[in-house]
């Protein structure tokens, strides 16, 4: 059955115009000043956008689903993480893969894949983390590649012993990713300076969760970028850094592209709206907010509102990792280091994106379509099927209501998570309508869709 979208002021991260849109066979197959409904086949579906704003779906590319960390393991799947997604509007996850050290990368993906493939109700794909590097594991990551769609790598420049590559295996990584045409997304930090960093906080009796950002100070991040740009520079890699949370480390990555490396920044939600008061709160109730990087300062927020304006911060995401507060995040109550990481936003980001970046002038609204979709689908090889409207196009549309006021809560969120980070907070605007190509999967934040009609997206390397 088709879907006709009608009078809707169609905004992509380049056009603004008012046309008819109409959606068949999973794919945007007409846009035309008007379409008669009567004209088209039985059955099609009339969507009224007047009044409204049609964005084509939006794109996370950072999230955790299923992600064992610190013992435990996320709390969301991809039943309750898809319905979270498309309540906000996006409609294409890209979810990292973090396997252990132990684990071959083959049978990670498997695992990964075989999570999401029965449940999922957007379209998905994935960073495969590489955290070994033997032989095995290298022919492994050129089939997962070459055979499953999989042309983005994800390496962590933290997490001492546990998910940090050595050296030599960091440039083999990356020379593999060069030879590849793969893209390399970097959680960026220096390990060991966090471990000494951590030892000397907790052994000096500093244990609460306001500890968390003093051990990975600014400096550290801003390392990690530089450290991961020279390596990439050397070898000729594209890379990517993920949830970038200040100016050093903003400044660290454009100070690498003008040297000529092929680098592009990530922002997530968080640190674009949450402050590092947030993880001070007493009794525990900043462990809510612990998340690596951390929290930053207020300040830094503006150097990353305004990298986003300028176009210096290509994308936003959520990394969003749902731990419980209760049963989840107190097991680090005697430690902060064993607080499970993360800030669930997958619901929230375009809202909070909207509110607080459109709404207040500090981005023009073509930029949140590009940050918030065109430009993941761009430098991840989806573009474009994904993150545009236009004719060909998958038909993942947003009908967004800009006039609708509200507030966010958990009791609205569809995520498993036991609490909101962003509870009691005002926000203007809501999808309306999310189709994921061609089907109606939400109506005003309410899940209406299929479960496991989500599609893994097999992507191109492009990064040669």
């Amino acid at each position: 059955m088709g879907v006709l979208i009608k009078g809707g002021r169609i905004v992509t991260a380049t056009d603004d115009y008012t046309a008819d849109i109409y959606c068949a066979d999973e794919t945007i197959t007409r846009i035309e000043s008007a379409i008669e409904a009567a004209a088209l086949p039985s059955g099609t579906e009339v969507i009224d956008a007047s009044g409204k704003i049609v964005f084509p779906g939006f794109i996370d590319p950072h999230v955790h689903i299923h992600l064992p960390f610190m013992g435990t393991n996320a709390c969301d799947d991809y039943e309750s993480a898809s319905k979270a997604a498309l309540a906000g509007g996006t409609t294409t996850l890209i979810e990292m893969i973090c396997p252990g050290p132990q684990d071959e990368p083959l049978a990670a993906f498997k695992e990964w894949n075989g999570k999401a493939a029965p449940l999922a109700a957007v379209d998905y794909t994935f960073h495969m983390a590489a955290v070994r590097f033997d032989a095995l594991a290298k022919e492994q990551l050129k089939q997962i590649v070459r055979e499953h769609g999989i042309s983005s790598f994800k390496v962590f420049l933290a997490y001492k012993g546990a998910l940090d590559l050595s050296e030599e295996h960091l440039f083999e990584l990356l020379s593999l990713a060069k030879e590849l045409g793969v893209i390399v997304t970097a959680h960026c930090e220096n390990a060991e300076a966090i471990d000494a960093m951590q030892k000397r906080l907790l052994g000096a009796g500093k244990t609460g969760p306001e500890w968390h950002e003093p051990s990975r100070p600014v400096s550290v991040e801003a390392d990690g970028v530089t450290h991961l740009a020279t390596i990439a520079e050397l070898t000729g890699a594209h890379i990517y850094v993920v949830h970038t949370s200040c100016e050093p480390a903003v400044r660290a990555a454009m100070d690498a592209k003008l040297r000529g490396v092929n680098i592009w920044v990530e922002a997530v939600a968080p640190h674009l709206v949450l402050d590092k008061s947030a993880a001070e709160l007493p009794n525990f109730e900043g462990a809510k907010y612990v998340m690596s990087p951390p929290l930053r300062a207020q300040q830094h927020q503006d150097a990353l509102w305004g990298g986003i304006s300028s176009g210096i911060v290509s994308t936003i995401g959520t990394d969003h990792a749902p731990f419980k507060f209760k049963g989840q995040k107190d097991m680090g109550v005697d430690a902060f280091t064993k607080i499970p990481n993360g800030i669930p936003s997958v619901q929230e980001r375009p809202q909070l994106v909207y509110t607080h970046g459109v709404c207040t002038g500090r981005i023009d609204i073509h930029t949140f379509v590009d940050a918030c979709s065109t430009q993941a689908a761009r430098i991840f090889g989806m573009y474009p099927k994904k993150g545009e409207i236009r004719v060909g196009s998958d038909a993942d549309v947003v009908v967004w209501d800009p006039s609708y006021e509200g507030v966010l809560s958990v009791e609205s969120s569809h995520s498993a998570i036991d609490y909101c980070g962003y509870e009691g907070w005002p926000i203007k605007g809501r999808a309306s309508v999310v189709l994921v190509r061609g089907e109606v999967q939400s109506r005003d934040g309410e899940f209406v869709g299929t479960i496991g009609r989500g599609r893994l997206v097999s992507r191109k390397p492009t990064h040669f």
